[in-house]
């Protein structure tokens, strides 16, 4: 069977995700069976793999569902605690007394805290953390998910301590004998060549990640506002470049000389403490007259809000205090870098023989899958919500209550996550079969590659995104397709490293749109049902990072060839051009004459 018909017939789960879950609009829970049915019929009849392995992906895939499930119920938890303690009601007045306007409010959660979470442990924590403090700060449960994968893009390739890079670009690469021989033409040992193309990578992501913030602003006010206007999110066009640079600068330094594992955690954090600090001094805040909300409770669609509710409690003596009510977070945030960093003991303890169970050939098969349960943010959440039972001396009452409530939520979570992950693992286990063909992702990528020829890189992104997309992880997108795309880079004559680089940019940009993170973060507040609208809310930020730097890669490969000229740098001139003259006339023009005099 030939390439092309290979890459159609690879396509088809992902047509039958987009047709079910993002057109047709049904939910999860629906649609991703089905997306199961064609995945395994495609296994068992095209590419011939044995029926019991097929059957063994896919309770690969139900062990990682499981997992997934246990940290939604552990996010869900932390969140339902903080709601009985009183912590929420004091957090949402800090960010009042900050400012009450909800864009300020979603680029420090969302962009900011974020960023700093998703460096510490990576792996959708983001969204189980920073989605369902949003909610519980009063932001529509559709808003706070949308908003927390936008987000899932720039930080997302130094995620986990620079486990995509480390162990994604690393292991793709790995013990390949024409990566090894280029690094030794460039005088480079194996590790400082993942390095050297991890500054690449967080080059590229600083160039389209200066819009993000802004973007996040402007999707939030036109589908969430009462206006229903992305103008109201570019008239804060100065505060988002500037939380956008405040968090970039310090991650490429930190990717250019410190390496692949800080680059998120210090670029968030060392971001939040100048944005934070700015905004309290009312440096490029919005005027008084100028703030902007979301409209009355009463007037929200309904598929706006999820069944975790965060009703505004009433408690008896005086508000709990900030430094107080943050605690958690704080222990969270504490506890996810003391177990994360390789330096310390602690992770090979989470880690060890002893806290790891491990089910290996299932069903005979070759696949198996370890569990860790200690070293699950799961277990650091749920371990977090008993040290706040204590430090804020909740009664025992409310504590069950927080308990009941989200095991309650969390059982009406699982029925999309059962199909979602199982699916994923038959389509990643194709290879095998009595066919001989790849496994269905590198069939569709080489397809794509046959067609693109020397303008691959503006399709680089695009495959790493895909990847991601179905797998749920950069991590695997790296794993899956680095040396593939290393190997197109070399045919096509152009910089290997940056392909390289181009696939891990598009494998983060991916999670944006991945069903797998997209049914989590909408589980974690309850929004169920409502996947396919928020991959379309989504869907258009995916191509903005993927198309610009794809166009950015392009443009730097055609000058090192001596084109410095280039259909490239056209596409990513027309993309800054258009913001800017979207900015200077939505935002800009836009301004009241109070904050223009600001």
């Amino acid at each position: 069977m030939s390439n092309g018909i290979l890459a159609i017939l690879s396509l088809l789960p992902i047509i039958s995700v987009a047709v079910f879950l993002v057109m047709l609009r049904w939910p999860a829970s629906r649609a991703m069976p089905i997306c199961y049915i064609v995945a395994v019929l495609l296994a068992l009849f095209v590419w011939q793999v044995p029926f019991i392995r097929v059957m063994a992906a896919s309770m690969n895939g139900l062990i990682d569902a499981i997992e997934l499930i246990y940290i939604i119920f552990g996010a869900i938890l932390l969140l339902n605690t903080l709601q009985e303690s009183g912590a929420i009601q004091s957090i949402r007045k800090g960010f009042s007394d900050i400012t009450p306007d909800r864009r300020i409010q979603v680029i420090i959660i969302a962009w900011l805290f974020g960023s700093f979470i998703e460096g510490s442990a990576g792996f959708g924590t983001p969204a189980a953390v920073a989605v369902p403090l949003m909610v519980g700060l009063g932001f529509p449960a559709m808003a706070a998910v949308v908003s927390g994968m936008i987000i899932q893009s720039t930080p997302v390739s130094f995620g986990a301590l620079g486990t995509p890079m480390l162990t994604g670009v690393y292991t793709g690469l790995a013990d390949d004998q024409a990566v090894l021989t280029f690094a030794a033409q460039e005088g480079m040992e194996y590790l400082e060549l993942v390095s050297y193309i991890a500054a690449k990578v967080a080059l590229l992501h600083a160039i389209a990640g200066t819009f993000i913030p802004l973007i996040l602003v402007a999707v939030m006010t036109q589908f969430f506002g009462t206006n229903r206007s992305f103008a109201e999110g570019l008239k804060i066009w100065k505060f988002a470049l500037f939380a956008a640079f405040a968090m970039t600068i310090p991650y490429v330094l930190v990717a250019r000389y410190l390496g692949p594992e800080f680059p998120s955690l210090f670029g968030g954090l060392i971001g939040l403490a100048i944005v934070v600090t700015a905004a309290k001094s009312g440096f490029l805040m919005p005027s008084s007259d100028d703030i902007w909300d979301f409209p009355e409770r009463s007037a929200w669609d309904s598929h706006w809000i999820g069944q975790v509710e965060m009703a505004e409690k009433q408690f008896d003596g005086p508000v709990m205090g900030i430094v107080k009510a943050w605690l958690p977070y704080i222990i969270v945030a504490g506890l996810l870098i003391i177990t994360r960093l390789p330096q310390l003991p602690v992770i090979d303890i989470l880690r060890g023989q002893l806290a790891t169970f491990t089910i290996s050939n299932i069903f005979g098969t070759t696949l198996g899958q370890s569990v860790q349960p200690f070293y699950s943010p799961a277990a650091l959440f749920i371990t977090v919500s008993v040290i706040t039972f204590f430090i804020h001396r909740m009664d025992a009452g409310s504590y069950v209550s927080a308990w009941k409530t989200s095991g309650k939520t969390i059982l009406s979570a699982g029925a999309a996550l059962v199909f979602t992950v199982p699916m994923v693992q038959v389509f990643l286990n194709s290879d095998g079969g009595a066919a001989g063909y790849q496994q269905m992702p590198i069939e569709l990528a080489e397809g794509v590659a046959a067609l693109a020829g020397n303008a691959w890189p503006f399709f680089s992104t695009f495959i790493g995104g895909m990847g991601a997309f179905v797998a749920g992880s950069n991590t695997v997108s790296n794993m899956m397709f680095s040396l593939f795309q290393f190997g197109v880079g070399e045919r096509i004559g152009a910089d290997p490293t940056w392909i390289v680089a181009l696939q891990a940019v598009g494998g983060a940009a991916g999670n944006t749109i991945c069903v797998h993170n997209v049914v989590a973060a909408s589980a974690v507040v309850g929004l169920i049902g409502r996947e396919g609208e928020v991959i379309r809310k989504t869907l258009l930020v995916f191509i903005y990072y993927a198309m610009f730097t794809g166009a950015v890669g392009y443009g730097i490969i055609a000058t090192a060839n001596g084109s410095m000229f280039n259909i490239g740098y056209i596409i990513a001139g027309i993309i800054v051009l258009a913001a800017i003259a979207i900015i200077v006339k939505y935002g800009v023009g836009q301004e009241s004459p109070a904050r223009a005099a600001n």
